[in-house]
């Protein structure tokens, strides 16, 4: 018997599951991703040139000065990536924000063993008088704290004369450089000065060596240029001289370099006058090291520190304030220290 003819099967094909095609960008989050993208471009190169121990050229540092305040845009941009739903963006961000924020986290108090007894106490004030403005306003700080060392930058021709002759029977002993406007600068001293040595510079710049609980303590004025465009070279150049100095008195006794360094901890310069000349600066010492001292005037709170007090480890730090002063763009830094050594 014929068998009857198979039925005709189909042949299916099962096709495998392709993934669903990537949404494009919508208009409004290009943009804000854009946006995103142009806040990170700023701090990643500043926390860069932070973490790479370089200041760069202009405008570097001038914009290491504001680290800190780079955590905005950075975090604006944490933001914008994540609403433009962009991963690797908004993880750069996050990036980003992180390096900027470990940077600018004050310095932890610097621990520094001073070997010896204590021989003095030395009361220490740093200040700009911004071409002598604030001359009376120092007059009257010093009155009431009565330091035994004042560095006085930008300190005119007619503020170091006011200086020189309200405290002729306290700080009767001084080196400055007789110069106007934010030239000149002067040094006064409760114990005899020796040694006197300027530093070639645009502004002025004196040293000397005080002989104070019979040890010769070298004090040197800081007053390096500002690191506007166009001069960053000799800002750099003139931060290198000061470093230069530290370097040589190393081995010769204490220590002591005070006044507007025009210059932060986030700035390389800076940090190598530090490491290289074995100096410690008092703010840190005293956990005060985001404490800023510049500017007092115009739109912007104060953000930088750059008026310091930087000592060898001779010294030990009792405290440390920073005081306003009527007519100056600049806090003056007080200094308490002890000297120590061997009676």
């Amino acid at each position: 018997m014929d068998r009857a003819p198979a039925a005709p099967t189909a042949s299916v094909t099962s096709a495998a599951p392709t993934a669903p095609e990537p949404q494009p960008l919508r208009p409004r989050h290009r943009l804000t991703a854009w946006a995103a993208g142009l806040l990170l471009v700023v701090p990643a190169l500043i926390s860069a040139c932070r973490f790479l121990d370089t200041d760069g050229i202009s405008p570097v540092p001038q914009l290491l000065s504001l680290l800190p305040w780079l955590a905005v845009p950075a975090g604006l941009a944490v933001l914008l990536a994540a609403v433009a739903r962009r991963r690797a963006l908004t993880l750069l961000a996050v990036v980003v924000l992180a390096a900027v924020g470990w940077s600018s986290l004050p310095y932890m108090p610097q621990l520094v063993t001073s070997y010896g007894l204590p021989l003095a106490r030395v009361k220490v004030l740093a200040a700009n008088v911004e071409y002598g403005q604030a001359t009376g306003a120092l007059i009257d700080t010093i009155r009431r704290e009565r330091p035994q060392l004042v560095f006085a930058t930008e300190c005119d021709l007619v503020c170091g004369h006011a200086l020189t002759t309200a405290f002729a029977a306290e700080l009767p002993h001084h080196t400055s450089v007789d110069a106007g406007g934010a030239s000149g600068s002067v040094l006064l001293s409760a114990y005899p000065l020796t040694d006197e040595r300027v530093i070639p510079a645009a502004m002025g710049m004196p040293g000397a060596t005080a002989r104070i609980a019979g040890l010769p303590v070298r004090l040197q004025l800081a007053h390096p240029l500002p690191p506007v465009p166009g001069q960053i070279d000799g800002w750099k150049q003139e931060l290198g001289r000061i470093e230069d100095e530290a370097v040589t008195r190393l081995g010769t006794g204490p220590r002591l370099f005070a006044g507007d360094f025009n210059a932060s901890q986030d700035h390389a310069a800076f940090r190598s006058i530090l490491a290289a000349g074995r100096l410690q600066d008092a703010a840190r010492r005293a956990d005060a090291s985001r404490t800023p001292t510049w500017p007092m005037e115009g739109p912007l709170p104060p953000f930088a520190q750059i008026d310091h007090v930087l000592v060898s480890d001779d010294f030990t730090v009792r405290s440390i304030r920073f005081l306003d002063l009527a007519g100056s763009d600049h806090r003056a830094v007080l200094a308490d220290l002890d000297l120590r050594g061997e009676r």
